[in-house]
């Protein structure tokens, strides 16, 4: 149940600040259209952190063009396992890693050497912040709704194709 009088839904609520509401739609636009990141290494780090802020819409949240860029239903429940799980590739659990650390000790990320070389190695600098910016909306967008607790029992399905 909302902790705001406001729609239950995924953006009835933003009507209660319209403009902001349409930068953080502008900004969640240019993440699921503009990152040049693999949607493999951009759905295990958005599951790692809708994990952690216990949001349902965030964690049941699926990309229409999943199966076509070797998203499945494995990557998801695997996510937890990501240090172990053999069906990730070393650039995924990179992703993982750093989206857990954004969400759960950032200042701890910051400061470790041995992981920035790690995924300096394997990712260019401007795919670094476009992960960064990737965690950004998702961490912040997904702790609002879990904590306003607005559109937690809708159905997100990205990139869907209207006729």
């Amino acid at each position: 149940m909302p902790r705001i009088d406001a729609p239950d839904d995924l953006t009835g609520w933003m009507s209660l600040q319209p403009q902001l509401g349409a930068g953080l739609g502008a900004f969640s636009e240019a993440v699921y259209t503009q990152s040049q990141l693999p949607m493999r290494i951009r759905e295990i780090a958005r599951m790692r952190i809708a994990i952690d802020n216990e949001c349902e819409v965030c964690r049941n949240a699926r990309d229409a063009q999943g199966s076509a860029n070797g998203v499945d239903e494995a990557l998801y429940e695997h996510v937890l396992e990501w240090r172990t799980w053999p069906g990730y590739s070393e650039r995924e659990r990179l992703a993982a890693e750093y989206a857990e650390r954004f969400a759960q000790n950032h200042t701890g990320l910051r400061d470790d050497d041995t992981f920035w070389q790690r995924i300096r190695a394997q990712f260019s600098d401007a795919e670094i912040v476009d992960l960064a910016m990737c965690c950004a909306l998702w961490l912040g967008s997904g702790r609002m709704m879990r904590v306003l607790d607005v559109g937690q029992a809708c159905e997100l399905v990205l990139n869907k194709k209207t006729a």
